[in-house]
């Protein structure tokens, strides 16, 4: 929030359309941190490459949302939604968030019938056993916005991220999910 280089949406804008020739059927993801935290920017820029017949599609935690996020969404094409953990306790003890916000925002995307993709990193002892796995499934059926769930393992590649922040990194410890642990979940859903 306080490095970074400053951008303006057009001078991104041209530097993205430059690799257009290359963007087959392809598009732009907005990610990051969170894009909804300067959904403003990423509004300006979504304009910007829809004139240019780009697909946009937007990552977020779905944590927040207001009218500058709601004008976001709709000019993305779709939505990759992190869905992180399937109760308020859990949330509230790992993110510092609540649950029934993140399904309050796929709700909006329900009713929006936006394309949605879920993303839910499994994390050794936390949430990787089959009763987590088929909960989120049953979840999420009554969705008929979701076009795909994706399990994906954790991996601590962050930590030096945190390290450099001079932050402790909560899971520090945790191995990474194994292929065989994560084929088991993914042949639930």
């Amino acid at each position: 929030m306080t490095d970074g280089t400053l951008t303006k949406a057009d001078e991104l804008a041209q530097k993205i359309l430059k690799l257009k020739p290359f963007l087959k059927n392809g598009g732009v993801t907005f990610s990051g941190g969170e894009p909804l935290m300067q959904a403003d920017f990423f509004c300006e820029l979504a304009q910007l490459l829809k004139k240019e017949g780009l697909h946009i599609a937007l990552d977020t935690s779905g944590c927040i949302y207001n009218d500058n996020a709601e004008k976001l969404i709709d000019l993305c094409d779709m939505v990759l939604l992190d869905v992180k953990m399937t109760t308020d306790e859990d949330y509230q003890n790992y993110t510092g968030t609540s649950f029934s916000q993140v399904l309050s925002f796929l709700d909006v995307l329900q009713l929006k019938q936006k394309e949605v993709w879920i993303r839910h990193v499994v994390v050794p002892g936390i949430n990787d056993t089959s009763e987590d796995v088929l909960k989120l499934k049953d979840m999420l059926n009554k969705y008929d916005c979701i076009s795909k769930i994706e399990l994906l393992p954790f991996k601590n590649l962050c930590l030096e991220k945190y390290e450099n922040l001079g932050i402790e990194f909560p899971l520090k410890d945790t191995k990474p999910l194994g292929s065989k642990e994560l084929e088991k979940l993914n042949k639930l859903i």
